[in-house]
């Protein structure tokens, strides 16, 4: 069978890096060929994370922010490209989501950057970018986007499932056996576990969730953040940065808590938050297939398990698929979407008003 390859690029709500994906999309389900991760430096990270909010020259911050965006973006092509001895003219094209800054579908907008412009012009490769605001446009969510490629690839008609995205964000995909897949933004996965563990570890991230493990939940505090208004509003709804931020976390906090205890509350929150949406929306399933870089947090993991029994709970690379690489193969296969004309998006999870071809094209 001859190949079809294109690139699949994300960075997503953790700010931990890009992560890229060759993929060869000419079968049925995408075969990953190479891979790569490039880390966000600390200076990156603060800016991309600055830009979340109002500040002062943001139009020229984040022009630079995406030129730089760009730059990281093309070395990690270049490193999956020089790895799996491929040239740049064998790939279709670079399906490139971009850094979310801005998400708010509810005033009609959606904003990415990251100059897909420049990264054609650094590659020589076409790029597709900018897959969110079509469906913005329709009167859709613009996200989550995921669940088109988890239809495609962990639907089974024997079984009913739910795909778990634990990224900065947490989201899910209800596949059923009869019936079309749904899927929605649950809440926090990452961003305020990673935030918290930055603040008084000095590192990225709780890994494994060892330091959560060791803390002790604080009931007041989850029964707080759990009357967020977000979890009990009905689908299709996603949201971001612009509400779960270092703002709303020092909303729920009364003074005084112990900071590891914080930590097992904030781990509490994701799997809770997630353990009652599927409640919730996903009646009857039997499996939970869980992707993103929250799949590495083997507290979360346990916990979210408990919480879902008897539903069986593993990591996609039971499907064929690194937890770490499906939203960049998502990406790819978007790419392929758009360039054959076809459905990108799924409007029973977004809200659009039907289905729709996503994104823009950036010539080589």
């Amino acid at each position: 069978m001859t190949r079809e390859l294109f690139v699949g690029l994300m960075s997503g709500t953790s700010l931990d890096g890009v992560d890229a994906v060759l993929a060869d999309l000419a079968g049925a389900k995408p075969r990953l060929i190479a891979d790569a991760h490039i880390a966000f430096d600390a200076p990156l990270q603060r800016e991309l994370l600055a830009l979340n909010s109002t500040g002062a020259n943001e139009i020229e911050r984040a022009a630079l922010a995406g030129n730089e965006l760009a730059r990281r973006y093309a070395s990690a092509v270049a490193g999956i490209l020089s790895k799996s001895k491929t040239q740049a003219a064998e790939v279709r094209a670079i399906g490139c989501h971009g850094q979310t800054v801005r998400h708010r579908p509810d005033l009609g907008y959606t904003s990415q950057i990251g100059n897909a412009a420049l990264l054609a012009e650094l590659t020589g490769i076409r790029v597709v970018a900018d897959f969110r605001s079509r469906d913005v446009a329709a009167g859709g969510q613009g996200a989550p986007l995921a669940p088109a490629l988890h239809a495609a690839v962990f639907a089974d008609p024997a079984e009913d499932r739910v795909a778990i995205n634990l990224g900065g964000i947490a989201n899910l995909t209800f596949l059923p056996r009869k019936g079309g897949a749904i899927g929605f933004d649950s809440g926090p996965g990452n961003c305020l576990l990673d935030l918290w563990a930055a603040r008084h570890l000095g590192k990225q991230f709780d890994a494994g969730g060892s330091w959560a493990a060791g803390g002790q939940v604080i009931p007041e505090m989850l029964e707080r953040m759990l009357r967020e208004p977000y979890f009990v509003a009905p689908p299709p709804k996603s949201t971001g940065r612009d509400l779960f931020n270092d703002a709303w976390l020092r909303s729920m906090l009364k003074g005084g808590e112990e900071a590891q205890a914080v930590q097992a509350t904030l781990l509490e929150l994701t799997a809770r938050s997630l353990a009652d949406a599927i409640t919730g929306h996903c009646a009857g399933v039997r499996r939970l297939i869980v992707c993103g870089g929250g799949a590495k947090n083997g507290v979360l993991l346990r916990r979210l398990a408990g919480l879902s029994a008897p539903a069986i709970l593993e990591t996609s690379d039971r499907h064929g698929i690194d937890p770490q690489l499906v939203e960049a193969a998502a990406f790819a296969w978007l790419a392929k979407q758009t360039l054959d004309g076809g459905q990108g998006n799924l409007p029973s999870v977004t809200g659009a008003r039907g289905p729709r071809v996503l994104g823009a094209v950036y010539p080589a």
